[in-house]
C-alpha cells in the first residue's frame, strides 16, 4: 500500500519508517515541488490556519496521486489504496472529519484513502500584507473556455478591480494561455495571479519519482488554493464550469474510467465546502454555470461582448485532455479534436453560431497522425451513445445531491446532448 507524508523543511537526513515516502515542502529553496508558495502560503497574504491546512492536505493528495501509477491504461478502471500523514496546526479539528474527507477523495479519484493528521510547528515564512485589498470575488482561471467565460461574466459584473483571477500553473505550457485570456478580456487590466505548484521529477535526495498522468485530484489542489486566496478577504470563490459536464454523464467508455473527472460535480463541491467549513476554513464555493450547457455559455459570452470578440477569446482557450502531441513535435496547446473535451468544445461553437478558429489535429490530413488520433478518439463511443439516446435511468447514476431535482438534471443533460448531436448532422 503506498504511504506518503509531507515534511515542512528541507532536511532530508531524518529517515521515515520503511514503506513511507516523504515529500518535502520547505519555505525556502529545495524540496519536492516547484512552487511560488511556501507551506504557510505567505505569498497569498494572511491566510487562516484551516485554509493553510486544507492546501497542505490537497498538496499531499496531489503528490501521492501523481506518483502512484495505475495498473491499466485508457478507460480501464484501477483502484489504488493510499495512506497519507498530513502536517497541520491542530489535528483535532481534522480528526473528526477524517472519514468524510476519505470518502470525498474516493468519490473524486475512485481510490481508497486513509488519512492521519499530525501536529507540526509552522516554519518561518514571510507573510505578505493583503495583496489584493478590496476584491469581492476570486475566479479560478484554468485556461479553458468555461473559466474564460466565468472571468468575462465576473468582469462585467464587478468591474476590473472587483475580482482576482487565480490560475494554477502545473503544466507550464498552459501559463501563456492563462495570461493571454486575462489580457484578452475587454477593458483595463485586471488582477491575475498565477500560482506555480507542481511535483518535481526527482526528490531532493536524487531519487527519481514515478509518474501517473490521470491525476484526477489536481482539481482539489486548485480549489484549495482558490479558497486560500478568497479567505484573505472572506469573499466567494467562483469555479466556472458548464453544468452538463459537471454532472459527469458517462457518455463514452473513457468517461467511466480513470480519464473521468468529478472536479465540479455538485455533490463534490457541496461536500468539500461542508467539510472545510466544519474545520473552520473559509469555504464559499459557487459554480455560476451549474444550470447551463457549454453552448449556452458560449452564447452568453457572445451576448456580453459580441460574436466576433467572443469567438476570438474562446478560440484562444484550451480544452484538450491530451498532452502527448510533443512526441509528434506539435505544441501541447494544439487540440486533438477527438477527445471528449474537444468534441464538447466543437459542438458548443456550433450551438452558439460562433466561428471556431481553434487548431485541431483531426482537421489535418496527415497519415502520420492518424494512428495517434485513433488512440485518443472517443467519437465511436459518443456516436453509439447518441444513437441510443438519453434514458431516465442514466440520471440515477449521477450521484446527485439530495437537493438537486432529477428532472432538472435530465433536462440539462438533454440540452447538452442535443448540442453534441450538432457534430453529426
Amino acid at each position: 500500500m503506498p504511504a506518503y507524508t509531507l515534511r515542512l523543511d528541507a532536511d532530508t537526513s531524518p529517515s521515515e519508517p520503511d514503506g513511507i515516502t516523504p515529500f518535502w515542502w520547505p519555505s525556502g529553496p529545495g524540496g519536492s515541488f516547484v512552487s511560488t508558495l511556501g507551506p504557510c502560503l505567505g505569498a497569498l497574504g494572511p491566510v487562516p490556519e484551516p485554509n493553510i491546512e486544507l492546501v497542505r492536505l490537497a498538496a499531499l493528495v496531489y503528490a501521492a496521486d501523481r506518483t502512484t501509477p495505475r495498473r491499466a491504461a485508457r478507460s480501464n478502471w484501477t483502484q489504488r489504496t493510499f495512506e497519507l500523514d498530513v502536517p497541520v496546526y491542530a489535528p483535532a479539528r481534522w480528526d473528526v472529519l477524517r472519514e468524510r474527507f476519505e470518502a470525498l477523495l474516493g468519490f473524486l479519484s475512485g481510490d481508497r484513502w486513509s488519512i492521519r493528521f499530525h501536529r507540526a510547528d509552522p516554519p518561518q515564512e514571510t507573510v505578505r500584507a493583503t495583496p489584493y485589498p478590496g476584491v469581492r470575488r476570486v475566479v479560478l482561471l484554468s485556461g479553458g473556455a468555461d473559466s474564460a467565460i466565468g472571468a468575462l461574466l465576473s468582469r462585467h459584473d464587478l468591474g476590473p478591480d472587483g475580482h482576482l483571477l487565480l490560475s494554477h500553473v502545473g503544466a507550464t505550457a498552459l501559463a501563456p494561455i492563462q495570461r493571454d485570456i486575462a489580457r484578452l478580456i475587454d477593458g483595463p487590466p485586471q488582477y491575475h495571479q498565477a500560482l506555480r505548484f507542481s511535483r518535481r521529477s526527482h526528490q531532493p535526495t536524487g531519487a527519481k519519482l514515478r509518474n501517473e498522468y490521470s491525476t484526477r485530484t489536481r482539481s482539489l489542489l486548485f480549489l484549495a488554493l482558490g479558497l486560500a486566496a478568497a479567505a484573505v478577504e472572506k469573499v466567494p470563490l467562483w469555479i466556472p464550469e458548464n453544468g452538463f459536464a459537471s454532472l459527469n454523464v458517462p457518455l463514452t467508455a473513457d468517461q467511466r474510467g480513470a480519464l473521468s473527472t468529478r472536479t465540479t460535480h455538485p455533490l463534490f463541491l457541496q461536500t468539500l465546502a461542508a467539510i472545510a467549513r466544519d474545520a473552520g476554513a473559509h469555504a464559499v464555493i459557487h459554480n455560476p454555470f451549474a444550470t447551463h450547457t457549454k453552448g449556452e455559455m458560449f452564447t452568453q459570452a457572445a451576448e456580453l461582448v459580441g460574436p466576433a470578440p467572443a469567438a476570438e477569446l474562446l478560440s484562444r482557450t484550451h480544452s484538450c485532455a491530451h498532452t502527448g502531441h510533443r512526441s509528434h513535435r506539435i505544441p501541447v496547446r494544439t487540440h486533438c479534436g477527438v477527445c471528449f473535451g474537444c468534441l464538447l468544445r466543437r459542438a458548443s461553437f456550433r450551438a452558439a453560431g460562433l466561428d471556431d478558429s481553434t487548431d485541431y489535429l483531426h482537421a489535418r490530413h496527415d497519415e502520420n497522425l492518424k494512428t495517434y488520433l485513433d488512440g485518443k478518439s472517443v467519437e465511436p463511443s459518443l456516436r453509439t451513445f447518441l444513437a441510443r439516446g438519453l434514458r431516465p435511468a442514466d440520471i440515477t447514476t449521477l450521484n446527485l445531491p439530495s437537493d438537486y431535482p432529477t428532472r432538472q438534471a435530465y433536462e440539462l443533460c438533454r440540452r447538452g446532448i442535443a448540442e453534441l448531436e450538432l457534430l453529426y448532422p
